[in-house]
């Protein structure tokens, strides 16, 4: 947002004074990002985090080709929130899985010749597959595929496996870099507030425990996502200090790539009373998000979650970044009633999608090193298909 843009908004003294901060490049307090929330008109706030998207990124939207591996919904854990998972005592039921290696390499194989960069691997924690047992998985995974980035496993995961080994988190990272591992994803944040997780998921890993784990990971040089759970019975109050943890982490670490927020869905789970936000509020919680994560160089918005319609929405409020193919591997948020059912867009679809509000459509790897630019070129595209 340009200086003179700030004059056109009817705006609080202290709205004004947020804005002046951002158009100046500083940083702002905890206090002013629960205001942008309190008192932030939609407009407003989408101006803002517009004008911090394009300083950063231009109209550059990034996309990757990656599937997803689920190697189980089995769980120990009982979040409330969760449709996905089922309890360790409840695996005869209908719709639990458990792959077996062999399922997982199929899958792997199933790619082969494809023009994909990367395999996304989370799941439930079952007890059965430990830290050795993810280890010689990605390790053979590797061997059937080198040049795949592997990003895997939630720091829920990664807490319960470590635990079980006997290892410290480093450590534990460690073995798993060394069998080919590449990346953690941001997952399992969930909501720092202790407060709002010991109501809803006060079995899994702690917050401190979280941030260990990434800042463990960005120590031994592997980059992470961050998230956040938003939209059920949290405060405004709690989000800014959720992405308040994070910020003062990245400050000392730089190892995060980028902030997700994710959209409670309400379906199937244990707290499904709880009703949704509204579309108005997913743009808000983006928009307020790239306002104050000032140091967090990307912001995504997870499409299968929002469904692509909001997700193309997003791109006015400060995200730079949609996700990928996914290619319907995921049913982590189908099943919670999420806007995609059968998460999957080709090249072209996503292309489109980025190019119809005027933004540039540019392939990246795990990293956000451009692979592709699909922003001028026909040919570029055909050349991909």
């Amino acid at each position: 947002m340009k200086k003179e843009l700030i004059e056109k908004f009817d705006l609080s003294k202290d709205l004004k004074r947020i804005a002046q901060k951002v158009v100046a490049k500083e940083r702002i307090t905890v206090d002013e990002g629960i205001l942008l929330f309190e008192e932030g008109e939609l407009n407003f706030l989408g101006a803002l985090a517009n004008g911090i998207r394009e300083r950063m990124h231009g109209d550059a939207t990034y996309f990757n080709k990656n599937f997803h591996i689920e190697p189980t919904n089995i769980c120990v854990f009982d979040c409330k929130f969760c449709a996905y998972s089922k309890l360790l005592r409840q695996k005869g039921d209908y719709d639990a899985w458990e792959l077996s290696e062999d399922d997982i390499y199929d899958i792997i194989r199933s790619y082969e010749g494809k023009e994909v960069t990367e395999v996304h691997i989370v799941g439930g924690v079952h007890p059965k597959m430990g830290l050795q047992y993810f280890a010689n998985l990605i390790k053979n995974i590797k061997e059937i595929r080198p040049e795949l980035h592997v990003k895997a496993f939630t720091a829920v995961e990664l807490e319960y496996m470590c635990r079980k080994a006997k290892v410290s988190y480093k450590e534990g990272l460690q073995i798993l870099k060394d069998h080919g591992q590449n990346s953690l994803p941001g997952g399992g944040a969930e909501i720092f507030a202790e407060d709002i997780r010991e109501k809803i998921c006060k079995d899994k890993c702690s917050s401190d425990q979280w941030l260990e784990i990434h800042k463990a990971a960005h120590e031994i040089g592997m980059p992470s996502n961050a998230t956040i759970l938003y939209g059920h019975i949290e405060s405004f109050a709690d989000r800014i200090d959720h992405m308040n943890r994070l910020r003062e982490l990245q400050d000392q670490t730089g190892g995060f790539n980028t902030f997700i927020p994710l959209k409670y869905r309400k379906g199937n789970n244990q707290m499904s009373d709880v009703g949704e936000v509204s579309v108005i509020e997913d743009l808000r919680m983006y928009a307020v998000a790239r306002i104050f994560m000032d140091n967090f160089p990307h912001l995504k918005a997870y499409w299968p979650m929002i469904g692509r319609e909001t997700a193309q929405l997003t791109l006015a409020y400060g995200v730079n970044d949609i996700d990928g193919t996914i290619d319907d591997s995921t049913k982590i948020y189908s099943m919670a009633g999420a806007e995609e059912q059968s998460p999957v867009m080709t090249t072209q679809q996503i292309v489109e999608l980025i190019k119809q509000v005027g933004r540039k459509p540019m392939e990246r790897d795990s990293v956000y090193n451009v692979l592709r630019d699909y922003s001028d070129s026909e040919a570029a595209l055909e050349e991909a298909l």
